[in-house]
């Protein structure tokens, strides 16, 4: 089986937004790897997290939202490959770094130690705190709060300030009320804190037992950290140098040395807890943000040279992204008039992001505009330059919305649902373009999209989303004719090419969970016809199929019932066939 590249990884994605003082989870701890050259398609119902996901490595997430935790790899060449001299100087520098290295080595003998001198101190915290679990209460006791708060702010404004005046007193009246809430709520906080404090500090036998263990343990502590370092310790010392010194070759001098002191001392830090450090995905963890991380992949004596580990969720610049939006990763929108200006010729449109992103002249960028236009199939390229939108169809505006993405070759084209706004005719020929144009100019495409016809059509991989979470993922072939999670079974049997004569199409029932509330269980439980009691109460793992194919759903657990799928998508081939000609 031929090895393919993966040209982005995410890891563990959490989004999430702060919507009217509440936070929603849009995207809960996604991972998925997609490679070079495939077409994958992103499925589910509307607010299952699709466009959010896609959005998070475009760059192009609402100023309310932000990644939580995880991580998006893109690994392009272009963006990745670097060196560094490794001159005398850079060989003492090296050196430096590895000695302080391993004069913080020491600390991994004290860790199992240290980790039991934490542990007496947070006993003694709690003693003397509120609870996780009652914290936690007056927390959502104060989100309630302040939600009825903003929401009487909210109606306040609605009202007409000449004619609603007895409205606005008593919402005015209301908001003081929640308000007072508030600060009753803070108050009763700190009184049962002070309540503890006062506890702890007249328990004279807890006091004095917490100092006698103290004592011990930090004797015992220093005498461990007393041994050197071992050789496998050093020798990952100086790899983790190089790497430091190939990380920051790139910085200004002036921010080296700053930099360099806070990695070296949140690596002092994760010694003390017994971080092994030879593992990349800890190393990774160790650099302030706004700093990428460099892997050292060779070196020949004169040089070293690495790999950036260009990690997508700890960009803040917008002069980073402008180096990966249109450039390296475009988009194609739903509707191609919100996507274009109407009031720019189409061809200023094109030649303009072509200047932009590969510093040309405009004549050259004229040039390439006329050539794009002709490979998405416009015809009279150059009559039809100067023409506005409102002179283009919607299958042609569409087209020109794809010759912008593709003019500077990117990476990644994410179509997002691209063909929902067309008739079905044009919906075709769009996708054939797509499909074409992909063998040509070698670039993956990532396809948004409800419409299971379109995936049909398009693509090798599917990944079905509900809730923020990926719950199934195949190969196309696996996802139609095997399909294993009963949510994808649902969006199957709704289909309407699979509808009877005379009977009524098939519709999920309820709705998604709401993204403001942590989620107990499988998500799609509530609306599953197969619901088993472990589904209300234990997240399922994404089970293994294949090679290929996963779901995450425990009728795949061996001691599950089993359970064969609807028996109007067991024979779907000559249905898909005959639909979409494929």
């Amino acid at each position: 089986m031929e090895e393919k590249k993966v040209l982005l990884s995410v890891k563990d994605l959490t989004v999430k937004f702060r919507v009217r003082g509440r936070i929603l989870t849009a995207i809960r701890g996604i991972s998925l790897d997609i490679y070079e050259n495939e077409s994958i398609a992103i499925v589910g119902e509307s607010g299952s997290g699709k466009s959010v996901f896609t959005k998070t490595f475009a760059g192009m997430l609402d100023k309310n939202g932000f990644i939580d935790q995880g991580s998006v790899i893109f690994n392009d060449p272009e963006l990745t490959d670097v060196s560094a001299v490794l001159d005398e100087g850079a060989k003492a520098r090296i050196a430096s770094i590895t000695e302080m290295l391993n004069h913080h080595s020491n600390l991994y003998n004290g860790a199992d130690v240290y980790k039991e001198i934490l542990a007496l101190e947070a006993e003694k915290k709690a003693k003397g705190s509120i609870s996780d679990a009652e914290d936690e209460a007056f927390m959502a006791r104060e989100r309630e709060i302040n939600f009825k708060r903003v929401e009487a702010m909210n109606l306040k404004q609605t009202f007409d300030p000449k004619k609603e005046k007895d409205k606005i007193k008593s919402t005015q009246a209301e908001i003081e009320g929640y308000e007072q809430q508030l600060k009753a709520l803070k108050e009763e906080r700190t009184a049962l804190l002070k309540k503890r404090q006062a506890e702890l500090k007249n328990d004279t036998a807890y006091q004095s037992s917490y100092d006698t263990k103290m004592s011990a343990l930090k004797a015992k502590y220093d005498t461990a950290c007393a041994a050197e370092p071992t050789a496998k310790q050093k020798e990952t010392n100086r790899d983790f140098a190089k790497e430091i010194y190939l990380s920051l070759d790139q910085l200004p001098s002036r921010k080296k040395v700053k930099i360099m002191k806070r990695i070296l001392n949140n690596a002092a830090d994760a010694m003390k807890l017994g971080v092994d450090l030879s593992v990349e995905d800890n190393r990774g963890k160790l650099y302030p943000e706004g700093v990428r991380r460099c892997r050292v992949t060779s070196e020949d004596g004169a040089a070293l040279h690495g790999m950036r580990i260009n990690d997508m969720a700890r960009i803040k610049d917008d002069r980073e992204w402008s180096q990966i939006r249109g450039k390296k990763i475009a988009t194609v929108f739903q509707d191609p008039m919100t996507s274009l200006n109407p009031i720019i010729t189409i061809g200023k449109q094109i030649s303009s992001i072509i200047m932009k992103h590969q510093n040309v002249s405009p004549a050259e960028a004229r040039i390439r505009a006329y050539e794009m236009m002709k490979k998405v199939g416009i015809p009279n390229a150059e009559n039809r330059y100067d023409d506005y939108p409102f002179q283009y169809s919607g299958g042609m505006r569409q087209r020109i919305v794809i010759a912008i993405a593709l003019s500077c070759q990117p990476k990644i084209l994410i179509c997002d649902e691209p063909t929902t706004a067309l008739d079905v005719t044009i919906q075709a020929q769009i996708l054939k373009l797509l499909k074409d144009l992909q063998k040509e100019l070698k670039y993956t495409i990532v396809f948004i999209t409800h419409d299971l016809g379109v995936v049909a059509n398009v693509a090798d991989r599917v990944a079905v989303l509900y809730a923020g979470q990926i719950i199934e993922l195949g190969t196309a072939e696996d996802v139609f004719y095997d399909p294993r999670h009963p949510y994808t079974w649902a969006l199957l049997s709704s289909l309407p090419q699979l509808a009877q004569k005379d009977t009524a199409l098939y519709s999920i029932a309820g709705t998604p969970p709401s993204l403001y509330n942590k989620i107990t269980g499988d998500a799609f439980a509530p609306r599953n016809p197969y619901c088993m009691k472990i589904d209300t109460i234990l997240e399922p793992p994404m089970f293994r199929i294949s090679d290929t194919h996963y779901a995450k759903t425990w009728l795949l657990a061996e001691d599950a019932p089993k359970v064969e799928k609807p028996e109007s998508i067991r024979d779907i081939h000559e249905t898909l066939v005959r639909e979409y000609n494929i």
